[in-house]
């Protein structure tokens, strides 16, 4: 049992989330919720009309990529973990329904429309993203309600007779009674936050805590951003630099799925934003490093800088973790000598080299200040790690 669930369980209540999907559904908007909130404690069930648990759905990334309207690439596929046909509403403590075309779909679905009334019923926090408010319009529950969402959806929630709020700025959301909605997935952060707050949670510790995460171009997209909102949905302060790059430029990701072959695919993933300049970074001002995997690590290990500066937070006695490829940095600054780690079968001979220990059954392993994950479907574990090495807890 990982920490946060150990806190849940001293309490005598795990709470429990809902969430609908369906093919197409933004990449981001499924994953984000489902692993943040998997790491404080939370369960969440995911199912989708006429699909069964451990049925895929295909998710869809999207972005702005040069153009007038933002560009659909593929995403990850996204197992469902329980069946829509079990699906008791009562039993939950929220909904939460991405964004993404598959909202038209279930927009007509009666039994879809359903649920969403019965949440709407009983108060319960319904969360949306970008243009899953569609569906709280067909269900009629927007009459009255403050909403924000994809601009192109601003007639459609004021003809419903909500009242459109700009999602300005575009990382927060808006909140009227138990409903949250989003512009989408910049607003991650904000939405965890008040998600968290509606379900009753109390997040105790420092939360000021500043967090530091390493990029570089093709960084794992999973893997820079879940920690990344999920911190920043607790309070902290998370800052993401890269050294060829300056605040406000983007590093593009990089999608790593297993699809059957040998090894995983690799497809083009979101934008990720920088904020913060790689030349302010002072080691004393964060309690924490984060490096996420990927491909970024092969080009970050080959600036002396970077290492240099991986190699000092170790020195300082810096919380430092890696992901995934992640721990390339690790073992060029040193800082894997004697120490237990988790990894992949990528990192493996590189670890062993850098005189870590293997710990074959764990997907995330903490020793002493440092942590290192497989990869990014040990996410959960590995941001429950985390805030536990940062003095955060959740508690419901």
């Amino acid at each position: 049992m990982g920490s946060l669930d150990a806190d849940a369980a001293a309490v005598g209540k795990r709470p429990t989330v809902l969430m609908i999907c369906g093919d197409y559904m933004e990449d981001y908007e499924v994953i984000v919720p489902f692993q943040a909130l998997q790491a404080f404690g939370v369960r969440v069930d995911c199912v989708s009309p006429n699909k069964n648990s451990g049925d895929k759905c295909l998710t869809a990334v999207h972005d702005y990529m040069g153009y007038e309207l933002y560009t659909e690439l593929p995403g990850h596929n996204f197992t469902l973990n329980a069946n829509f046909t079990d699906v008791v509403p009562e039993s939950y403590d929220a909904l939460i329904i991405p964004g993404g075309r598959f909202t038209e779909l279930f927009s007509i679905d009666e039994k879809v429309l359903d649920i969403v009334s019965k949440f709407a019923e009983a108060g319960k926090p319904i969360a949306t993203t970008c243009h899953s408010q569609l569906i709280l319009v067909s269900a009629g529950v927007m009459k009255g309600k403050k909403c924000t969402g994809f601009p192109s959806l601003k007639p459609v929630i004021k003809l419903a007779g909500g009242f459109w709020q700009d999602p300005e700025p575009m990382t927060s959301c808006a909140l009227d009674g138990n409903i949250i909605s989003a512009i989408g997935w910049p607003a991650h952060a904000d939405y965890l936050s008040i998600l968290l707050r509606l379900m009753g949670a109390k997040v105790s510790g420092n939360q000021s805590k500043a967090v530091l995460f390493l990029c570089g171009d093709y960084v794992e997209d999973y893997e820079v951003n879940v920690p990344f909102q999920a911190l920043g949905g607790l309070g902290c302060r998370v800052d993401a630099v890269s050294p060829t790059k300056k605040k406000g430029e983007k590093c593009v990701t990089a999608i790593h799925d297993p699809e059957g072959a040998q090894v995983c695919s690799e497809k083009q993933g979101h934008n990720f934003i920088l904020n913060a300049n790689f030349s302010d970074v002072r080691v004393e001002d964060y309690d924490c490093l984060v490096i996420p995997g990927g491909r970024s690590p092969e080009f970050l290990v080959m600036d002396d800088k970077v290492v240099s500066l991986v190699k000092e937070f170790g020195e300082k006695n810096k919380v430092v973790s890696a992901i995934g490829n992640g721990k390339w940095l690790l073992a060029a600054a040193g800082l894997l000598e004697g120490k237990n780690c988790a990894s992949g079968y990528a990192m493996k001979v590189i670890v062993k080299v850098a005189g870590g220990n293997l710990v074959e059954s764990a997907v995330s392993v903490a020793h002493e200040k440092l942590l290192t994950a497989t990869g990014w479907p040990a996410l959960p574990t590995f941001v429950s790690d985390l805030i536990y090495l940062l003095g955060v807890s959740v508690v419901f």
